[in-house]
């Protein structure tokens, strides 16, 4: 068996709220900011850099407007960011089955 690949196991996601952000939206395929923040126990301004962090990856686009008066944001996971999920969730599998 070939010795497992560090390099397999994607940083962008691997940071716990990032990877919190992608297992729900992998689900949910779209979830607005205070769902997010609500189901991770996130706080705005900690919620906000990793969804900057992913969006910039271009893991999920960002929509942001105005429902009434009140800002609503939306993310959602784009094509780039299943695949990457995908192979995240992978490189995993074969580190744990490497380990038995």
């Amino acid at each position: 068996m070939a010795a497992f690949d560090i390099d397999s196991i994607d940083d962008v996601i691997h940071g716990r709220m990032r990877l919190g952000i992608m297992a729900h939206l992998i689900n949910a395929d779209v979830a607005d900011f205070n769902e997010l923040k609500t189901v991770l126990g996130a706080t705005q301004g900690n919620l906000s850099v990793h969804l900057r962090k992913l969006e910039e990856a271009g893991y999920i686009s960002i929509e942001k407007r105005f429902l009434g008066n009140k800002p609503n944001t939306k993310a959602r996971l784009t094509n780039k960011g299943r695949k990457a999920f995908a192979a995240y969730v992978d490189g995993l599998s074969r580190l744990i089955d490497g380990t038995r």
